[in-house]
């Protein structure tokens, strides 16, 4: 079983991404890796041949700025990657810049890979989310967060990165069919130091958004107001992964959040109404695949 990990990133350094976390926390369960590395304003080429240049082959791209509909770039720069992978790759493993799988769960995703290789039926495995926000202390908790993707799929070039590259589709619109496995991402895109949150936010909105939007929209201040955004968060009380700690030990900003604050939106509300009586309105961008047998 040959396993190739994915990726794509820009300006790694200028957003404060910890995209070699994400590389280095899948490449021991990869055969290689393929990162497409966009034109960057910082050293991010250099920083991505430092990590494994024996492992990692960089594409190098330049995004297409033109592309402001519903971050569609990010799917185009995914599907780069992506359409590199050799054809005698069994399983592809996607990772963004700040995304990062505990060392805990590598075994349990290897043993998945194994098991549905040659299943048919499943196109792809089901990963859960934690998403971090603010600090490394407190995970999102309402509704606006996703609770699950796809991060692993089959070779099959008839898959492509959909949208704005958080999932994937096959075919013409088509939902992948999945299994499920007890795994976690750990999502860090929301944990940064603030003046490299405030750059993201001023200029990554105009991957989905026109200028007007971005001006009407989007505060312009020298740090990203944490407090601003807080809706509903709790308290992380697992270890992180530990190609994580460096960084945290290194995090040179303050967050703090009274946990007991809720204030759920009508959307979090109407959500939990509809589930107590058995309605699951949750969007889910894939499909399970049935008692899929074994080969």
């Amino acid at each position: 079983m040959k396993v190739t990990g994915f990726s794509f990133v820009k300006n790694a350094l200028i957003y404060d991404y910890p995209i070699v976390e994400a590389i280095q926390s899948i490449l021991p369960i990869c055969d290689d890796f393929i990162v497409a590395v966009g034109k960057s304003d910082d050293e991010t080429l250099a920083l991505i041949k430092s990590i494994d240049p024996e492992k990692i082959t960089i594409i190098e791209t330049e995004w297409d700025e033109s592309l402001r509909e519903g971050g569609r770039v990010l799917a185009v720069e995914t599907n780069k990657a992506f359409n590199a992978i050799s054809k005698d790759t069994d399983w592809a493993f996607y990772i963004q810049g700040d995304e990062v799988i505990s060392e805990q769960y590598l075994s349990t995703i290897k043993k998945a890979m194994n098991d549905y290789k040659n299943v048919d039926e499943v196109d792809g495995l089901l990963f859960n989310y934690k998403h971090f926000y603010g600090s490394y202390d407190y995970v999102g908790a309402s509704s606006k967060w996703y609770g699950e993707e796809i991060r692993v799929i089959k070779n099959n070039k008839q898959i492509y990165s959909y949208k704005d590259a958080q999932g994937f589709r096959k075919n013409d619109n088509e939902k992948l069919k999945v299994v499920p496995i007890d795994a976690y991402v750990y999502h860090y895109g929301w944990v940064k130091d603030p003046r490299a949150m405030q750059l993201k936010q001023e200029n990554f909105n105009k991957l989905w958004h026109d200028d007007q939007w971005v001006k009407d929209n989007v505060i312009e201040a020298d740090e990203f107001d944490y407090s601003s955004a807080v809706s509903h968060l709790e308290l992380f009380k697992d270890e992180h992964p530990s190609v994580m700690r460096k960084r945290i030990e290194e995090k040179n900003w303050k967050f703090s959040h009274d946990i007991s604050v809720k204030k759920p939106s009508l959307k979090d509300k109407t959500k939990r109404v509809l589930k107590a009586i058995g309605i699951n309105t949750s969007y889910k961008n894939y499909e399970l695949a049935e008692t899929p047998k074994k080969k």
